[in-house]
């Protein structure tokens, strides 16, 4: 992945590309790629690089999406203005996906999240 928020748009097209190749519905296909960019846009803004994004179905029929960073562990989220446009990233993930999480590692940390049929 690239180093820049304005890689997050080339990151998106190209998801795009790839889940209508999986024939992912529209409506999930739209709750993924907005998934994909709040988890791409937090890694290249809040973590170290590199940064790796890895999408597949699983063997049950969940979407998988995993972004892999090299950094720290973001802070928890904290308590958001509802007028502000930041900080808002892993509570759309939340509200999205059928279940997400974290999973830190000696490198860094992937952030993933799953979206049923």
């Amino acid at each position: 992945m690239g180093a820049g928020a304005e890689d997050v748009s080339r990151i998106r097209r190209l998801a795009h590309d790839f889940l209508t190749r999986l024939h992912v519905p529209p409506s999930a296909c739209d709750d993924a790629l907005l998934i994909i960019s709040e988890l791409v846009t937090n890694a290249v803004v809040h973590a170290l690089p590199p940064a790796a994004l890895r999408v597949r179905c699983t063997r049950w029929g969940a979407l998988r999406i995993e972004v892999t960073d090299g950094g720290p562990q973001p802070p928890l989220p904290s308590h958001t203005d509802p007028r502000d446009e930041h900080g808002r990233g892993m509570y759309i993930v939340a509200a999205l996906a059928t279940c997400h999480g974290t999973v830190t590692h000696e490198r860094g940390a992937t952030r993933w999240a799953e979206l049923c049929p």
